[in-house]
């Protein structure tokens, strides 16, 4: 009877063959832990999700971009053409960076004139998130502040109200991280003491034409300073004077 010859019995899983170099294979097996993971670093780089696209990390992108156009053609064809009490535009530059500098969102205007400040302030809104609520009592004021916000592309980030200031200011809730202030001076204590408990820890009230003498403007400051929670400092870069009064954080 013809003997078969023996078969090689198969190796189990994990074997290491005989006079194979064990330090061999464990290094095989290391390197191809190595590929895998670099392949997959590679394919969640590429990922969608992987990193914030550029114009999220810009603020918005070519959106922002057109807006921040618009706005300045709009500013630059009005230099030098306001009228009816707005600001400087060095002045509404001014409140534009303090906005963006402590990322306000929640203010107020108190007295909108035509709108060149409110066109500052929104623009400046509209990096942050926020949104402007200005107040005007003049019906003629009002309507051109209107147009000139449309024209301006801000008007999205604004809610103008018609009405006197002397009992909006009491009855709008806030609560409101900037205030600018630049209606009646002889009222402006009176604004002060109405929205100030509104202001939020961090939050600042601003006043134009402080530089200005009488016309309550003596009566403000004095309030300013007797303000506990409270610190002021003057801007003087046109020659109105902005005074910033900024509320300590509790």
């Amino acid at each position: 009877m013809t003997k078969r010859p023996k078969m090689p019995r198969p190796m189990r899983p994990g074997q290491v063959m005989s006079g194979q170099p064990r330090f061999s294979i464990r290094l095989a097996r290391r390197h191809a832990i190595w590929v895998a993971a670099a392949i997959a670093l590679i394919v969640l780089a590429a990922s969608p999700g992987a990193a914030p696209r550029a114009d999220i990390q810009s603020g918005g992108g070519s959106a922002d971009a057109a807006l921040d156009a618009r706005v300045k053609k709009f500013l630059e064809q009005r230099r030098g053409t306001w009228r009816d009490l707005n600001v400087p535009a060095e002045d509404g530059q001014f409140l534009h960076d303090l906005i963006v500098k402590h990322k306000f969102t929640r203010a107020l205007e108190i007295g909108t004139s035509t709108g060149h400040s409110g066109v500052w302030i929104a623009w400046a809104l509209s990096k942050t998130g926020g949104r402007l609520t200005t107040l005007e009592i003049d019906p003629r004021r009002h309507e051109q502040a209107l147009a000139n916000f449309k024209e301006a592309g801000v008007d999205r980030y604004i809610d103008a109200r018609l009405g006197d200031a002397h009992e909006l200011t009491r009855t709008l809730a806030g609560p409101w991280d900037f205030v600018f202030s630049d209606a009646d001076k002889d009222w402006y204590a009176n604004y002060l003491a109405a929205v100030w408990p509104k202001v939020q820890p961090g939050g600042c009230f601003t006043a134009h034409n402080v530089s200005m003498r009488g016309g309550g403007i003596g009566d403000f400051l004095t309030a300013l300073r007797a303000l506990p929670d409270g610190q002021t400092t003057i801007d003087r870069t046109s020659s109105a004077g902005i005074s910033v009064t900024c509320k300590t954080r509790g």
